[in-house]
């Protein structure tokens, strides 16, 4: 009865987000239709439609990407194989340099102005010097993204390791653990819920590293075509790849999400999270 009371709720979450996407949509098209925006809003009527697409017309381009000419996939292939070697890099370097650096308190204090200093730097200005590096190919786009990726996941690993309980690690001391064994049952489970929360924030920051790079300089993947589509003011096909790219995100977003789950299942759920 429980599993089927939580079955039902599920359901009716998600019949109530599709349902929300639906009136949205209709909100969207209704918005652009001639003749309903007030006059003191736009001069034309077909300004609306000009600055924020007609919805029509945009799923028009999607069906036409994927359906009818295929141009999307070469292009999406290129965007997503960027995206996942910055997630994937990105995520590595950042679990591992967070580790060491908070079982590591001298090297952490040595590094504490460096690492302060190139978080806080706008990371997107060193495209064009990774573009000159690398050259116009994945490598720049997929060093771009990692810069991105690797301060969200630092940051909640090295503060994970430190908030380990000390009378934990007193505990399992006296019961004679080493450090690997410290490492491999106190602090990354302790870590693991703060890595996970950095993954969500981390997709996002992938796609962006990728397809800032596509705007710089590039051929092909998703940002070109967007790029190419705002150079002739061609808003629906622009707003085609936004969506595209937001549904993409959407879809390693939940990939996460199944990890997280797989990975956390031996976290007790609070008795409030049971009654969600």
């Amino acid at each position: 009865m429980k599993n089927s009371s939580i079955l039902q709720s599920k359901t009716k979450l998600t019949a109530c987000q599709l349902l929300l996407l639906v009136v949205i949509f209709f909100f969207w098209w209704l918005m652009t239709k001639p003749g309903l925006i007030p006059p003191f809003v736009f001069e034309d009527d077909n300004q609306a439609a000009f600055f924020f697409g007609e919805p029509v017309q945009i799923c028009q381009v999607i069906w036409d990407w994927f359906f009818v000419n295929l141009e999307i996939y070469p292009n999406l292939a290129v965007t997503l194989t960027e995206t996942v070697l910055a997630f994937v890099f990105g995520t590595v370097a950042g679990l591992i340099v967070g580790l060491w650096l908070a079982l590591a308190p001298t090297a952490a204090a040595i590094l504490d102005p460096y690492i302060k200093g190139l978080n806080s730097m706008p990371r997107v200005i060193l495209a064009p010097i990774f573009g000159v590096w690398f050259g116009l190919g994945i490598g720049s786009k997929v060093a771009l993204g990692i810069t991105l990726v690797f301060f969200i996941v630092f940051f909640n690993v090295y503060q994970g390791v430190r908030e380990v309980s000390p009378n934990v690690l007193a505990s399992a001391r006296m019961l004679g653990a080493n450090k690997s064994q410290l490492l491999r049952y106190v602090y990354l489970p302790s870590a693991t819920s703060w890595v996970f929360s950095s993954l969500h924030s981390s997709v996002g920051m992938a796609f962006v590293g990728a397809v800032v790079g596509e705007y710089l300089g590039s051929a092909m993947g998703v940002g070109y075509l967007i790029l190419q589509a705002e150079s002739t003011f061609d808003i629906n096909t622009v707003m085609a790849g936004i969506l595209v790219l937001t549904f993409c995100a959407l879809i390693l977003d939940l990939i996460v999400s199944f990890a997280e789950k797989y990975a956390m299942k031996w976290q007790p759920k609070g008795g409030q999270s049971e009654k969600l």
